[in-house]
């Protein structure tokens, strides 16, 4: 849910090196594309995000702004169930990678170097449980835009 310079400011691989240009033009255009699933009417979409991440700068502090302020947004839509772990919860499992269930029918686990599709039931059940397990730690609606709008006032643009 970030802006195209902040998805290309990500762009950097472990050891430091920016990607090539090609994939990181490539890697923000489908990011961005994703996006435009949260204006589609009938779909949901069920974002956890750990506290963490949102005071990692990872970026310039304006581009953090405004993907802040995105956020603070996207709370209260039809389509978007935002959840923010706060960094004092107590949580149910460690954290590990992220990931995606879509559609109850695939889930997309992001790890350094890949992304692996997993499709199989067995596979895409116990994603459900991690994820349910975690959601039970955040905090929604008025109380996630109260995490993230603390995070953004420490912001200095």
């Amino acid at each position: 849910m970030g802006s195209a310079g902040q998805a290309e400011a990500g762009r950097v691989d472990p050891g430091g090196a920016q990607l090539p240009p090609r994939d990181t033009e490539d890697a923000v255009r489908a990011r961005m594309k994703r996006q435009e699933w949260l204006y589609r009417p009938g779909k949901q979409l069920h974002l956890l995000v750990w506290e963490g991440a949102l005071w990692a700068r990872v970026c310039p502090p304006d581009m953090l702004a405004a993907q802040l302020d995105r956020l603070l947004g996207v709370v209260g839509m039809d389509t978007v169930h935002l959840g923010i772990v706060p960094l004092d919860a107590e949580l149910g499992l460690n954290p590990a990678n992220g990931f995606c269930v879509l559609d109850e029918r695939l889930v997309v686990v992001e790890d350094w170097h890949a992304e692996l599709w997993l499709d199989d039931a067995e596979t895409i059940a116990l994603y459900r449980r991690v994820w349910d397990t975690f959601a039970e730690s955040a905090v929604f609606g008025a109380e996630a835009q109260q995490v993230i709008a603390r995070v953004r006032r420490s912001i200095k643009v």
